[in-house]
Parts: C-alpha cells; structure tokens; sequence
C-alpha cells in the first residue's frame, strides 16, 4: 500500500484485526495503554488521530512493529519461516492466507490445488 494513500481507517482497520487476533476487547487494549474505551473505538473507527507514544503503545500490546501498524511492509521473521517449514502442505497454505490477509490483501487467497 502506497504510504500517501494510507489513512485513519486503515491504521483503525489493522488495528482491528490485531486485537481480534489476541482475543482482546476495546477496553482491554485501551486499558492497555491508557486512553478511554471510547477513545480506542474512535481510533479503530478512524475518527480519532493516534499520537506517537499511543501508536509506541498499541505496537507493544499487538506484538508488531510500528511500521506494520502503519501499513508498510514488514519482513516475515526468519523464525515463523523455519516454524512453517515442518506444517504440512496444507497448513502452510491456511498460515500464507491469513499472513496476506494480515499484510492487507484484504481477504485471503483462494485456496491453491
């Protein structure tokens, strides 16, 4: 995704995703890291501007880096690689779907085969 196209909605979308991916509330995260729950539906929403120390924040409780916060592309961990390696075929296929999905391909890949 192109850097000048990137808005509040889509910080408010991954960051969405993230914290259904924990398993974690609104009020969990806002708890998290200090802001109102109204405050953290606002910014999933996109109608509330993030500041840098919360975006510091919100990366520490998602466990991603800022930059993947931010939309841009973020290199895959060498170790989630070798963890893949030894899924069968068809696991590999369900982690590369929800990798794209997560990388903002918006819905996963059809299924390959």
């Amino acid at each position: 995704m192109e850097h000048d196209d990137w808005s509040g909605a889509d910080l408010g979308a991954r960051l969405r995703v993230a914290r259904d991916y924990l398993g974690l509330t609104q009020e969990d995260v806002a708890t998290a890291i200090d802001i109102a729950r109204t405050s953290m539906t606002a910014i999933e929403a996109g109608t509330r501007n993030v500041t840098g120390l919360e975006l510091r924040r919100l990366a520490r409780v998602y466990r991603r880096p800022v930059a993947w916060l931010l939309g841009e592309d973020v290199p895959l961990d060498a170790d989630l690689l070798a963890v893949t390696r030894a899924l069968a075929e068809q696991d590999r296929e369900a982690v590369l779907r929800f990798a794209e999905f997560l990388a903002g391909a918006g819905a996963p890949a059809p299924r390959r085969g």
